[in-house]
């Protein structure tokens, strides 16, 4: 099971779900703690601006994030939940999200997986930088893309309310 959270509900998250790997997509500089009970080897932390395009002094999600992020969600033992949290648990997380389902059900259709996001989460808005360096690295010609801009912006929101996708 993959769980979705702000960085404010990520401790809780945890918590409630027994989670033992996390993924933080957060700006660099931003200070958080990671839970005590997710081992340092259990931890990737992408320090990530949420942007779509390259700007000056800020850190834009590039193919050396997305094959960190793919070769940790590979090697999840998926024996305990994982927690993929952002700064709102909106865009860097939900992208995320949906490019790990991709990436450890490659037979399932994305467009069915985007649906799955959106009914999980009204709020979801993943960053489309994020969703097409998926699509390229997991060679899914553009797929991923479409599927996302098919379900369109989440509803607007300061931050989204923790969600759950299952690995089915």
């Amino acid at each position: 099971m993959i769980h979705v959270c702000s960085l404010a509900r990520l401790h809780a998250t945890v918590e409630a779900t027994g989670a033992r790997h996390v993924i933080s997509l957060i700006n660099g500089g931003t200070v958080f703690t990671r839970p005590s009970n997710v081992d340092p080897t259990n931890h990737l932390f992408l320090g990530i601006n949420d942007i779509v395009m390259e700007m000056e002094g800020l850190v834009a999600p590039g193919e050396a994030h997305m094959n960190e992020l793919l070769e940790f969600v590979r090697a999840w033992p998926r024996e305990a939940p994982l927690v993929i949290h952002c700064y709102a648990g909106i865009s860097r997380s939900t992208a995320a999200a949906y490019a790990t389902v991709c990436a450890l059900l490659p037979e399932r259709d994305e467009a069915e997986i985007a649906t799955a996001l959106r009914a999980a989460s009204p709020t979801a808005t993943p960053n489309a930088r994020l969703v097409a360096l998926a699509d390229r690295a997991l060679r899914r010609d553009g797929r991923m893309v479409r599927a996302i801009e098919a379900i369109g912006r989440g509803r607007d929101a300061y931050e989204g309310e923790p969600f759950s996708l299952a690995l089915i």
